[in-house]
């Protein structure tokens, strides 16, 4: 178990990530030092508001490569900027550059509002947290210890995604699933794979499912990875064909999402694999409208803590 902190951005401002991060605290106990990267005086309203009683100590930047962490306790580095979508790129920005100088290799970060914060100009966090660290290989991880899922595209427009599905980014998702198992959770994973097409038929003369899934798992499986498919998409999550798998790699984000969120609810977390570190967030999103409300579950950040506290 690691001595070196756990990084973590709040996210958007109003969002339900200090209710859960507070109630996550008080009912679960974690050896890891927690640096909270965000607005001070943001903090301070919700610690008032959901009455938490934790010390949390202030550092600044210039101190903080010099710093003894001390386990179970809490930082803050104080992040100010007046423009919400700006204040929340700036504490990424902070999180980057400690990774990057070696402080820490851990990170979780809040709900963010991707079409606010994001402005379109990435597809979601995967992709931006990957561009930040020059990664072109990458793939995100929705995960539970019983199954998890993950999507060969993430947030991409359904008429777009069968021009996304080629061999080459298939088997680059298999790989990377297999060696981020191996590496991180210490056995090789049982990967399932989905057709694209309802029922892995198609009506047209070109079949993605063969000539392009097949292929690739046919591909891999010679490599000694532990891929089979392609499988269709309406039986594979059924529970006899679904505990056969660790993992069941999708072509699209709702196609295993839905499933998956269905099945465990809260308890999953988003991990995004190929960086080099690890990056964790609850699987939901900032939930706006229950701001403050005091009536979110906690669980996923739960997981996401207890994950990374291991590591």
């Amino acid at each position: 178990m690691s001595s070196s902190p756990i990084l973590i951005i709040p996210g958007e401002k109003k969002s339900i990530f200090f209710e859960i991060f507070f109630k996550s605290l008080k009912s679960n106990f974690f050896l890891s030092p927690l640096i909270l990267i965000c607005d001070k005086k943001n903090l301070n309203k919700e610690i008032k508001r959901y009455k938490f009683g934790k010390n949390i100590e202030q550092i600044k930047l210039d101190e903080i490569y010099s710093k003894k962490f001390v386990k179970k306790k809490i930082y803050l580095i104080d992040t100010k900027h007046k423009n919400s979508n700006t204040y929340v790129h700036n504490c990424f920005k902070i999180a980057f550059k400690l990774i990057k100088k070696g402080l820490a290799h851990r990170m979780i970060n809040g709900p963010i509002n991707k079409t606010k914060t994001l402005n379109k100009k990435y597809l979601g966090m995967t992709e931006y947290v990957a561009k930040n660290f020059n990664r072109n290989k990458f793939a995100m991880l929705i995960y539970n210890k019983k199954l998890s899922v993950c999507p060969v595209t993430t947030h991409l427009p359904l008429k777009l995604v069968s021009k996304k599905i080629t061999k080459e980014k298939i088997k680059e998702k298999i790989v990377i699933i297999n060696d981020f198992y191996k590496k991180f959770l210490k056995f090789k994973p049982r990967i399932a794979v989905i057709g694209l097409n309802p029922h892995c038929e198609s009506i047209l003369k070109f079949n993605e499912d063969n000539k392009i899934i097949a292929s690739s798992i046919k591909f891999l499986s010679k490599k000694r990875i532990n891929v089979k498919g392609p499988f269709p998409a309406d039986t594979i999550f059924l529970q006899n064909n679904r505990k056969k798998f660790d993992v069941i790699l999708g072509m699209y984000h709702d196609q295993v999402l839905t499933p998956a969120k269905t099945l465990f609810e809260y308890d999953a977390i988003n991990i995004t694999m190929g960086l080099p570190f690890l990056r964790v967030s609850p699987d939901h999103g900032p939930n706006e409208q229950m701001f403050r409300k005091n009536k979110s579950n906690p669980l996923s950040l739960i997981k996401a803590l207890n994950f990374l506290d291991q590591k």
